[in-house]
């Protein structure tokens, strides 16, 4: 059993959906594991994880609509809006996608499907540096 971690940055230009996977492919090449699991964890409560499709770029416009919808900026039902009107939407927003995402690895490639990409969300309106978490266990 083997393990190995890595922490990288993710430099965000405002609310939107990042994709890390070309990142993510690279560390797990790199950690020569064959057989394992990959965790991602976010280290921050405004911005999240998901894995989405990543053919048709309108799926993550109509995520980005519809957290728009559904958790608005500047409501009045706030009480956290010391760092902004963007603020508690963002803390919201990442309540309901995640901080940490587990993928198998098989082959010495991560588990995906066909088309499945990992993405950084960013939910605050301003650019921001995310840091990320990698940690790969088990078989070489």
């Amino acid at each position: 059993m083997d393990q190995k971690q890595t922490l990288f940055s993710v430099e965000t230009k405002g609310e939107g959906f990042i994709d890390i996977t070309k990142h993510i492919r690279e560390f797990v090449k790199k950690s020569g594991i064959k057989t394992g699991l990959l965790t991602i964890f976010m280290q921050h409560t405004s911005a999240g994880l998901t894995i989405q499709e990543n053919a048709d770029p309108d799926v993550m416009k109509d995520l980005k609509d519809y957290f728009n919808r559904i958790v608005p900026h500047n409501d009045s039902l706030y009480r956290h809006i010391y760092e902004g009107s963007d603020d508690m939407p963002a803390h919201i927003r990442s309540t309901l996608t995640e901080t940490s995402l587990n993928i198998p690895i098989v082959n010495s490639e991560v588990a995906l499907g066909r088309w499945q990409a990992v993405y950084v969300c960013e939910f605050r309106s301003d650019p921001h540096i995310r840091n990320v978490i990698l940690h790969i266990m088990g078989e070489k």
